[in-house]
């Protein structure tokens, strides 16, 4: 090397610290007729930019130049070093067989220090080939040389590398500890680029270690650093959508392993990340429930994984192609053949994937009927229970509990299924955010199925019972984290009140609003993030039913809880010591009916539509024929509690004719209550009345409801913004909300009432120490609620009931304005005569007018809970 090469050599070091700088610093380097050695750096500097950050063709160009000047210059490491660069680039680019051949002339050319290096970025290959015990022997070679000449960038890179690849082989201990040596040395430099990689890599190992909010904080951590260099993050987007999906939010894995792809191919991006990011787009849609496009992303990951030579990559989209196949309805004999092959091949390489391969082989073979083969492969992915990470051990009871279906093992099917929801318990609880808890429960809905399957063929119906309620409404189960206080999180609620707030006002005003819709999306994606941040904090995962106790504390109350077993539902009423079953309809006929029913309460909220109502109760008596069926006859003179599953929540249960003159109560379910029904009402609760803006009637009950309870504190106009509201909420003994509410099906927990200064928020409810005693809402859609998980409900309502919230009377429908006052007016005369909110809301809707517009009123409210 000759004298004065010192300061461009410095470029190929800040290429991974500034990459935007170095990529100026080699432009303006070949712009002063440089030397071959000076040249040659230049172009590899621009290559590995272009490499990384931009197209891999131009990439090739100025690293196949920077090679011929290094020969030219007659420098044996010089052109060691650019030959691994070269190769690096090649296998991203699907030249495996080239980029390999790059790599034997550096190793034969490089000596000492330059050699360390070319070993390390060999292993590298190695990686993403999926070579693994290779590149763990290519970084035993470098590190030492590495150590010695106290090259800590290098060493770093290469330690990093090795965690990756012991996090692939599922060696996460020894990952953290290659992790953590290799954070201690780059807080001695200034890499930027490879800082964020270090703080991406202690994401994944988060995420494999089982801590789902710390790998999201992560992350999005190395998101935020990424940003700062300006340089695109598609390894981050691989590494957030398997977090996403462990998390159970598919969906938003999915949109963004697609928004990677196109991204990639617009800038003619490596084929290597792209074949990545297509499988994990395969898994995402598989989860997701996208059968078909989950087939065709697998497919061609498939094709580009085998042209571009990556074995181990290729067997696990084999893997993601059959299962989505299967989910597509497609059995046959070729495909156990073909998952049995996959889960061999698995094995080999030492993949975590294996069970779940040898699971899909077994479950394949049993639908054939196939039962000798099916339990081959069953009883070896039955071999993961009882270690490894939770996902790993849910696959095991998973093909357990499908072992002992196949035996004809009631007793095994049930004991496999417990132990396998208990796993997703302890994994659940390890999360913050109820958002991620009620996700998560989607990971247990088979082995839910199958135990309920098997307490119905046993004619058990307290057991069903036990069954049903073991995975209904978990989120509500133990108290939620309270997000912290943060400034950021708090900030953004803030501005995203703001935001909000503006562009309401510019809708109202006919002014165009996409700039402030974007930046109210920008801010969604922040709130939701940090939210997701929260580590769980309860140490279990909740109470569990005793159905005895129920049963005990029902007294003359009747509880109906609608259990649904293949698509069926089944009527389980409690009451009088015992638990009765009856059959019930089909549950999508149900849906349907549902559906017809808010249709219909939607045309009667206005004036005009009367000759709606015969067929609005016609098909509430059809609502009835398909959910209580035979239990009608034994529902007694007394309360009725009913508990639905997530896609029942929007029946008006008030319509159906049992249940019109009664004192009925809905809850999430028989646990939720119970726990509502024990809750106290706090010592100095006191009424708060609150009227938020752009009512047609002026939230007109409010001021003769202040008249009433006279020491009720009020909040309207100015008065009635978020933080006041909230302050005033917090520990209330009864809240009236007169407010615009808005439900979010995208996204429930933006769910809104409007006040003042823009939207109340679910998770501003959330940051309540202790939501009010009893709520009403009688604004429009309050009770509306997103069904996720297994069988989880996300709005308003049930973030208000383990908060400390008893009772809720809210609306599952569109509302006429005006024939709301009467309702609530009555409904607060009942309660200040010591009624529950059931008896109130029986006796308000007994005491409106007889016409359409207020009947369909009344219907739309239901009471939840017990108080």
């Amino acid at each position: 090397m000759t004298a004065g090469s010192e300061p461009v050599l410095e470029l190929l070091p800040m290429v991974f610290a500034d990459p935007g700088e170095a990529r100026a610093r080699a432009e303006h380097v070949l712009r002063a007729a440089p030397s071959p050695v000076h040249a040659s750096v230049a172009h590899q500097v621009l290559g590995i930019w272009q490499r990384d950050f931009g197209d891999l063709r131009i990439a090739l160009r100025h690293l196949r130049r920077a090679r011929d000047l290094a020969a030219r210059a007659e420098s044996a490491d010089r052109e060691a070093d650019v030959l691994a660069t070269l190769g690096v680039a090649l296998v991203h680019a699907g030249r495996t067989r080239q980029g390999l051949a790059s790599f034997e002339r550096g190793v034969a050319r490089g000596s000492g220090h330059t050699r360390a290096r070319v070993l390390y970025r060999r292993a590298y290959v190695w990686w993403v080939l999926g070579h693994h015990r290779e590149a763990l022997e290519d970084v035993r070679r470098a590190l030492p040389v590495l150590r010695q000449v106290a090259d800590d960038i290098w060493t770093a890179r290469a330690l990093t590398l090795r965690a990756t690849v012991h996090l692939a082989l599922g060696a996460v201990e020894r990952a953290v500890a290659d992790f953590s040596a290799a954070e201690r040395l780059w807080d001695t430099t200034g890499q930027e680029h490879d800082k964020a990689d270090a703080v991406e890599s202690r994401g994944l190992a988060a995420f494999r270690s089982g801590d789902i909010p710390a790998a999201l904080r992560l992350l999005d951590e190395a998101e935020e650093r990424y940003a700062k260099l300006d340089t695109p993050t598609y390894n981050l987007s691989i590494r957030r959508c398997e977090v996403l999906m462990a998390a159970g939010l598919a969906p938003e894995a999915l949109a963004e392993a697609d928004a990677a792809i196109a991204l990639l191919d617009r800038i003619g991006g490596q084929s290597t990340r792209k074949a990545e990011l297509l499988l994990a787009a395969a898994r995402a849609a598989r989860s997701a429930g996208e059968a078909h496009t989950a087939i065709a992303r697998a497919a061609v990951a498939v094709r580009l994984f085998a042209a571009q030579r990556r074995t181990w990559w290729e067997t696990h989209a084999r893997l993601v192609l059959i299962e989505a196949r299967v989910a597509a309805g497609r059995r046959s004999g070729r495909m156990v053949a073909d998952a049995a092959a996959v889960a061999e091949r698995l094995a080999s390489f030492g993949s975590p994937a294996a069970p779940e391969a040898s699971l899909l082989a077994g479950r394949i073979a049993l639908a054939l009927g196939w039962t000798a083969d099916a339990e081959r492969h069953l009883a070896v992915a039955a071999r993961s229970r009882h270690g490894g990470p939770p996902p790993a051990r849910m696959t095991g009871w998973a093909a357990q509990a499908l072992r002992a279906r196949a035996a004809g093992s009631r007793r095994g099917v049930l004991e496999a299924c417990r132990r396998g929801l208990d796993v997703l318990d302890d994994h659940r609880m390890t999360l913050g955010a109820s958002e991620l808890r009620a996700h998560a429960t989607a990971q247990g809905a088979e082995l839910a199925a199958l135990a309920q399957e098997v307490s119905l063929a046993e004619g058990s119906p307290r057991r069903l019972l036990g069954w049903s309620e073991r995975w209904r409404a978990t989120v509500l189960s133990a108290p939620p984290t309270r997000p912290p206080d943060d400034p950021a999180l708090l900030s953004g609620l803030t501005a995203y009140r703001e935001i909000a707030a503006r562009a309401e006002a510019a809708r109202m005003e006919g002014r165009p609003v996409p700039a402030l819709e974007r930046e109210q999306r920008r801010l969604e994606r922040e709130i939701r993030s940090r939210t997701r941040h929260m580590g769980g904090a309860a140490a279990d995962a909740g109470d569990r039913l005793d159905v005895g106790q129920l049963l005990d504390r029902l007294g003359d109350v009747r509880l109906v809880e609608l259990a649904v077993v293949d698509g069926r539902v089944h009527v389980l009423l409690c009451g009088q010591g015992k638990v009765r079953r009856f059959a019930g309809g089909s549950l999508a006929e149900a849906v349907a009916e549902a559906e017809h029913v808010q249709a219909g309460l939607r045309r009667l909220a206005h004036p005009g539509a009367e000759a709606r109502l015969p067929l609005v109760e016609a098909a509430g008596r059809r609502l009835e024929e398909l959910l209580l069926a035979g239990a009608v006859r034994h529902l007694g003179p007394g309360p009725v509690v009913i508990v639905p599953p997530g896609a029942l929540h929007r029946v008006p249960w008030a319509l159906l004719p049992a249940l019109r003159e009664r004192v009925l109560s809905v809850s999430p379910s028989a646990n939720s209550w119970l726990r509502a029904r024990e809750t106290t009402p706090p010592p100095d609760g006191r009424p708060v009345l609150v009227r938020g803006p752009g009512l047609a009637t002026g939230g007109a009950e409010v001021p003769e409801l202040a008249d009433r309870y006279g020491t009720a504190t009020v909040l309207e106009g100015d008065d009635a913004q978020v933080p006041r509201v909230l302050a005033e909420l917090d520990g209330a003994g009864l809240a009236h909300l007169a407010a615009h509410g808005t439900f979010r099906a995208d996204s429930p927990l933006f769910s809104a009432l409007r006040m003042a200064d823009g939207p109340l928020i679910v998770h501003d409810f959330e940051r309540l120490a202790r939501s009010p005693y009893r709520i009403i809402l009688s604004s429009c859609d309050t009770a509306r609620l997103a069904s996720v998980g297994a069988d989880e409900l996300l709005g308003l309502v049930t973030a208000l009931l383990p908060l400390g919230t008893a009772g809720v009377v809210a609306s599952s429908a569109p509302v006429n304005d005006a024939a709301v006052v009467p309702l609530m007016l009555a409904l607060h005369k009942g309660l200040g005569a010591g009624l529950s909110l059931a008896e109130a809301l029986r006796d308000a809707r007994t005491a409106l007018p007889g016409d359409a517009v207020h009947q369909a009123t009344g219907w739309a409210f239901a009471a939840f809970g017990a108080a």
